[in-house]
């Protein structure tokens, strides 16, 4: 009992060493305007929803400590008659709205701002990636260089870029904490997901979705660099990396682990990413989700089954 009036030391103490370690969180400390917009939504709603639980807990207090039951009390003091009370139906009937109302505005919002690139560089295209992901391992292909690498990527900042995601086989999440939050890499479709830099730095992103035993290792290192760094290491990695032929990419696509790879061009020509539009290369053939090499040839599908060449995995 001697320890009771230190309770509120001990609950601030705990409080505040728990506040210290927010600042180790990537989601909180931002490196791009996507990210950011992302950071002050997760804000406002902790501290919108703390509100509504010191409220809470207030006037709890308050009704326990009034309504409490106390030695000289009258039997027949407090007889409360809710039933019928419009007022107080009308008030827990509103509250409710204007909460999910304060909170679903700026959530929609951000949301819709997110789906087109930061205005922030809005004076420049977007640059164009194509993030393909595989047991367990990542393929980034450039097509306006005519680059590819695996598992690590380049991107230029104060620059958006538009990367357009699909899955080889099962489905996984691409996220770049820092620079924003994720999305779904699927086998057969494409979506897309903008981000943006704007701080030099090398920024961690892995796969957020549970994918089977090499998840954990589903990772890559993000190179955000000046426009001329970038332009060097494009340069660079078309003068001396090798080609990346189809064989090469179906091997590659096999279920394990791969260090880092890049080539000087790209399995873009030969290997479509889902039917979304806007893809803006040819349809030629795609794996499904179990492996086999699916040729699209005027809107027929043909499988080639898991013992041809073409059909390994």
């Amino acid at each position: 009992m001697r320890y009771i009036h230190k309770l509120p030391v001990f609950l601030l103490t705990g409080l505040l060493l728990l506040l210290s370690g927010c600042s180790e969180l990537t989601v909180l400390n931002p490196k791009g305007p996507v990210a950011e917009s992302q950071r002050d939504l997760i804000m406002y709603s902790l501290i919108f929803m703390l509100g509504i639980v010191m409220v809470v807990f207030i006037l709890f207090t308050i009704m326990v400590v009034k309504y409490r039951d106390k030695p000289n009390r009258k039997e027949g003091d407090y007889k409360p008659n809710l039933h019928g009370n419009r007022k107080l139906e009308i008030i827990w009937t509103a509250i409710p709205i204007m909460i999910v109302t304060a909170l679903s505005i700026p959530t929609v919002s951000t949301l819709f701002d997110l789906e087109e690139p930061p205005e922030s560089s809005a004076d420049q295209e977007p640059l164009v990636i194509y993030a393909t992901s595989a047991d367990w391992k990542w393929f980034f292909s450039y097509p306006e260089q005519g680059i590819e690498t695996v598992n690590y990527l380049h991107i230029p900042t104060d620059r958006a870029i538009e990367f357009r995601l699909s899955s080889a086989d099962s489905m996984a999440a691409f996220w770049i904490p820092a620079l924003g939050g994720q999305r779904y890499n699927m086998a057969g479709m494409q979506t897309k997901l903008y981000l943006q830099a704007d701080e030099p730095g090398v920024y961690k992103g892995r796969n957020s979705n549970f994918n089977g035993e090499g998840f954990t290792e589903q990772i890559f290192k993000v190179y955000a660099e000046s426009s001329s760094e970038f332009r060097s290491w494009v340069e660079s990695t078309k003068n001396t990396a090798p080609e990346l032929t189809q064989d090469k990419y179906n091997n590659l696509l096999k279920p394990g682990l791969l260090g880092t790879m890049e080539f000087s061009s790209t399995h873009l020509q030969w290997v479509h990413h889902g039917t979304s539009e806007g893809a803006d290369y040819s349809v030629e053939r795609h794996r499904d989700a179990y492996g086999n090499q699916l040729h699209l040839d005027n809107g027929e599908n043909h499988e080639h089954g898991p013992t041809g060449k073409e059909g390994e995995h």
